[in-house]
């Protein structure tokens, strides 16, 4: 069975992350952009991320401008806009693909554990996220109009 752990991302500052790493912790994964009307989620991913990191949770930001082109900047761009304007803290990797032949294969894996509406796989839009729990497995889809907050409840039952 595949989880998690049986895939490599890439840091914002280029270095390999072995996912493996990540077991034992609550994940939300997150393809975000700094220029779109979602944009202000990063201050709801923070709280989430504050509130709950000391008991094993962790948010992981996968920047992608396949959405009208909202993620033009680089890495470090990004990585700035992201410290300056909503005070982010949590790790940032580097920008990704997340639909089509050169998407990311763990957001390929993670589409076909969690369909979204109608059960298709494409990502929508921007902060699509997934809720991992701690053996690797997703656990749920959430629509870019799902609020951050709004996850709170599912992130308690998971730590």
């Amino acid at each position: 069975m595949t989880t998690i752990a049986d895939f490599t991302v890439t840091t914002n500052t280029g270095e390999p992350l072995d996912l493996s790493s990540k077991l034992g912790k609550v994940l939300l994964v997150v393809n975000t952009a700094s220029k779109c009307g979602f944009t202000p989620q990063y201050d709801g991913l923070e709280q989430l991320y504050r509130r709950y990191r000391d008991r094993g949770f962790e948010v992981l930001g996968f920047p992608c401008n396949q959405f009208g082109a909202q993620e033009p900047g680089s890495d470090a761009e990004i990585e700035q806009f992201c410290k300056v304007n909503f005070g982010v803290t949590f790790p940032l990797m580097a920008k990704i693909d997340v639909n089509g032949e050169n998407a990311s294969p763990l957001f390929d894996w993670m589409k076909r554990q969690a369909k979204g509406l109608m059960g298709t796989t494409a990502i929508k839009w921007n902060f699509t996220k997934f809720l991992i729990d701690r053996e690797g497995r997703v656990v749920k889809r959430y629509a870019p109009t799902d609020k951050p907050e709004s996850i709170a409840a599912d992130i308690e039952k998971l730590l």
